[in-house]
């Protein structure tokens, strides 16, 4: 008999797996997104069904169906070995990935057996709906995926893994994935400037519960590293050195935490280690060029720069930030510290070629966008000598609502320039009013209306200013 595609496609919408999860395929680059799950497999000796399930959906946005089914029955048979007892349960996402595959290569028999497979189980699992059986584990799964496809998904991730230790509080998966979803929003929290619960405490907790998994020991590292307790947090890093000294996600941690406490020569160490394991991993030539940019600039404070060395540096920092933006289309800060580098290295057209593509993109986050505005001012304050368009580009940084390290720093910037200029006799009404604007926005109340009021002077047709001013001096 015929299925009927429409109660199949009801039916399919149900499905707890990857293909309802709301994964968009614009928010990751699928190249490196695939190596990066192959890797794991390869180094994560720990079963890998959530590996193979994810890398199915991957290959299928790849339009490689045929791979995604090869991936599935890993994911199978992976199942088999690690749970013989519990097949149903810990197959649920696996079946629902199968029946999507399916249905996507118009094979509407094979799909509807695994959709009947899931509605069984379910039925069996639990007395409740015939769907709707929100496992912890297919939570945590979730979660994980989540994680997996970036920025736009962290919340997410982290409500996931709530969700499934509610029902497991205790649960050692679980808590890893929580304190890695809190890592990563009190990351992002920082550099955007918001406020964060931190992550410590989910970190603790998450390692006493996983004591070998070094990938939370370098975390937690970081994190004390992050709160000025760097010996605390050193102790862990040597101790995981210890337990995994090849084990490539650890070592990229690892050297980010002796690059920020400057010893870069152990952390470049560290990366070209990891690299020979994992050759195509984006995130390990993005730090190496990190690392050389910083030598970079150790060596531009010696007193006699050795010109050579510097030049060689600066190739091998693009080389390395160009192969991680080639490999991910979506890294917009590996895009900025490339343009910085092109600059540094005097190659002026490159940067700005790069500044400008970015610069063209619509789906930008208001902390990447504040980033970029604050980087293309410094470009053009430091590089080009162009003092009005650096003060063009600060103040649209400024001017956005996020107060993040990126936005302050745009202030500071525009200020020091915007008084010298005023200082020099050379501020217009626009420069001391935007001055105005500054004092303002850092709550100095008394001299913005000064700045409003000398700004009126100089042009008395000025709407902008004098609604400020009468905002700030409301009528008497």
């Amino acid at each position: 008999s015929t299925i009927s595609k429409n109660s199949l496609k009801t039916s399919l919408l149900q499905l707890e797996c990857h293909f309802t999860w709301n994964l968009l395929k614009q928010h990751v680059a699928l190249e490196a997104l695939e190596d990066t799950i192959v890797d794991h497999i390869k180094f994560v000796i720990k079963s890998n069904i959530i590996d193979y399930n994810i890398l199915s959906y991957v290959c299928h946005l790849k339009n490689s169906n045929e791979e995604a089914l090869r991936n599935l029955k890993k994911a199978e048979e992976a199942v088999q070995k690690h749970y013989p007892g519990e097949i149903a349960r810990r197959s649920l996402v696996t079946w629902g990935n199968y029946a999507w595959v399916y249905y996507h290569m118009q094979r509407y028999e094979e799909a509807q057996i695994y959709v009947s497979k899931v509605e069984n189980s379910c039925k069996n699992l639990t007395s409740t709906a015939r769907w709707k059986i929100q496992l912890p584990e297919v939570c945590a799964e979730q979660g994980w995926a989540l994680l997996r496809f970036g920025i736009n998904y962290f919340e997410r991730a982290k409500n996931c893994f709530e969700n499934a230790l509610k029902s497991e509080p205790d649960n050692p998966d679980f808590n890893a994935g929580y304190a890695i979803a809190m890592y990563r929003l009190e990351n992002i929290a920082q550099r955007c400037g918001e406020e964060r619960n931190p992550c410590l405490e989910a970190l603790k907790r998450a390692l006493k519960l996983n004591p070998k998994d070094t990938t939370l020991m370098a975390l937690l590292a970081l994190q004390l590293q992050q709160l000025k307790r760097v010996d605390e947090g050193e102790r862990y890093i040597e101790e995981a050195l210890q337990k995994t000294p090849d084990l490539p996600i650890f070592l990229r941690y690892a050297a980010n935490f002796y690059r920020r406490k400057g010893e870069v020569d152990k952390a470049v160490e560290m990366l070209k280690k990891a690299l020979t394991l994992t050759p195509k991993s984006v995130f390990l030539h993005h730090q190496l060029g990190l690392c050389y940019r910083f030598k970079i600039f150790q060596l531009k404070e010696t007193r006699f720069t050795p010109q050579e060395e510097v030049e060689n540096l600066i190739q091998l920092a693009i080389f390395h930030l160009k192969t991680a933006v080639d490999k991910k289309e979506t890294f917009v800060s590996a895009y900025i510290d490339l343009a910085n580098t092109y600059a540094l290295g005097k190659k002026y057209e490159e940067a700005e070629e790069i500044f400008q593509e970015v610069f063209q993109r619509n789906n930008l986050t208001c902390c990447e966008k504040q980033e970029l505005y604050l980087h293309y001012g410094n470009f053009q304050h430091f590089h080009m000598n162009s003092e009005s368009k650096a003060i063009k580009y600060y103040i649209e940084g400024l001017k956005m609502e996020k107060y993040s390290f990126a936005g302050k720093k745009c202030r500071e910037a525009v200020e020091r320039l915007l008084k010298q200029k005023i200082k020099n006799g050379l501020g217009d009404a626009t420069d001391i009013g935007t001055l105005g604007l500054i004092h303002n926005l850092n709550g100095k109340k008394e001299k913005a209306i000064e700045c409003y009021e000398k700004a009126i002077a100089l042009d008395p047709n000025n709407e902008e200013y004098q609604n400020a001013l009468s905002e700030l001096q409301p009528s008497i």
